[in-house]
């Protein structure tokens, strides 16, 4: 693994396009990267996710650009501070990840990377229900104590390999992610993370996270990789 210290990085914050209004976000880009990985925020949260943001650094050095994106606009996530209106609305956020995922094509430094999505609680149904969406351009998705049964009946049509990280003592939400896998289709695989919860703020649990979503990433966003079969 190349070191911090040595990894050049180039962090561009970018406005996404949408509807007349905007997603405020930041690009990184680490010299070389083999892919871009796109983050999905849980309810009530925003690109700001402390826990996002540690993953994204350690995607980073695996040489993996990130993006990490708000997918509400300035007077959404204004609103939805008091109303909660849009946070669970996850057709609506999917259809923001599918746009963003439309831009990075059209942007000189993504054009032609594979993209992987990386959803958190809630962000990780919309993240597959985007990836069913583009099931040519998403190449991968981690779900980290997400709610991949929010995807509903786009489940069943999810192609891309699928890594779900879930808290050991994070129960309802295993097995929600349990009767997801039920669901699906395409390769689907449950890590649980011994004596974690469900923010995984325990001593190492955001550790494992971002090393087993650094290898599922690694490993299935390199070019003319072939997605495994179920």
């Amino acid at each position: 693994m190349v070191t911090e210290q040595r990894l050049q990085i180039a962090k561009t914050p970018v406005r996404v396009p949408v509807g007349g209004r905007s997603l405020d976000g930041e690009l990184t880009t680490p010299v070389d990267a083999h892919g871009v990985v796109v983050f999905a925020h849980g309810s009530g949260s925003s690109r700001q996710s402390p826990r996002n943001q540690f993953v994204a650094r350690a995607l980073e050095r695996r040489r993996l650009a990130t993006v990490l994106i708000d997918l509400l606009t300035a007077d959404e996530e204004a609103v939805d501070v008091h109303t909660a209106q849009y946070r669970f609305d996850i057709p609506m956020l999917a259809s923001r990840l599918v746009t963003i995922i439309d831009w990075i094509g059209g942007r000189k430094e993504t054009t032609g990377l594979p993209i992987g999505l990386f959803g958190a609680s809630t962000g990780g149904g919309a993240a597959l229900m985007a990836a069913a969406e583009r099931p040519q351009d998403v190449g991968a998705v981690v779900s980290r104590g997400g709610r991949p049964d929010l995807a509903g009946r786009a489940l069943n049509t999810v192609s891309a390999p699928t890594l779900l990280i879930v808290g050991g003592l994070d129960t309802p939400v295993i097995q929600m992610n349990r009767d997801a896998m039920r669901q699906m289709h395409g390769f689907v695989q449950l890590e649980v993370v011994p004596g974690a919860t469900h923010l995984f703020e325990e001593p190492g649990a955001l550790e494992q996270v971002a090393e087993l979503a650094g290898k599922w990433f690694a490993r299935y966003l390199q070019a003319g990789v072939t997605k495994p079969h179920p």
